[in-house]
């Protein structure tokens, strides 16, 4: 991840220009392009044991499947960041919603990866894009 001017950069597809054109505004220009969008992602994640429970880390991403691509997480609604935990209750399901950074409208299909640096982190492979961008995974 870069950081600009204070803000942090997501991995970007590489634009290449015609002319020259100085890293600051080349950066400025794909910023102006990129599409103000976010992908919502709302999970049901049922108790495998008695106190079971669940974490979403900040390093989950959408992967674009064409250009591997990353897109963060904005934001997690219902669940904790690690380290905490939020407690799975019995008999029913932990219900939550993740927010990403919207993805281009040429992306077809993507990753859901959640990368972390032990065993259990999630991955869903080859979602197929659809036009409302709002997906549903029960676990």
């Amino acid at each position: 991840m870069e950081e600009r001017n204070g803000n942090h950069v997501i991995e970007k597809e590489r634009v290449e220009y015609d002319f020259d054109i100085c890293e600051e505004l080349a950066f400025e220009v794909f910023e102006l392009t990129q599409e103000e969008s976010q992908v919502i992602v709302h999970f049901k994640v049922k108790s495998a044991e008695d106190d079971d429970a669940a974490r979403i880390w900040k390093t989950t991403y959408l992967i674009d499947a064409a250009t591997g691509v990353r897109y963060p997480l904005v934001h997690a609604e219902g669940i904790s960041y690690a380290p905490d935990w939020t407690m799975i209750p019995k008999n029913k399901p932990l219900q939550f919603t993740l927010i990403f950074k919207g993805l281009p409208k040429k992306c077809k299909l993507f990753h859901l990866i959640e990368m972390i640096p032990e065993p259990g982190g999630f991955e869903f492979r080859n979602i197929p894009r659809n036009s409302s961008d709002i997906y549903l995974v029960t676990m």
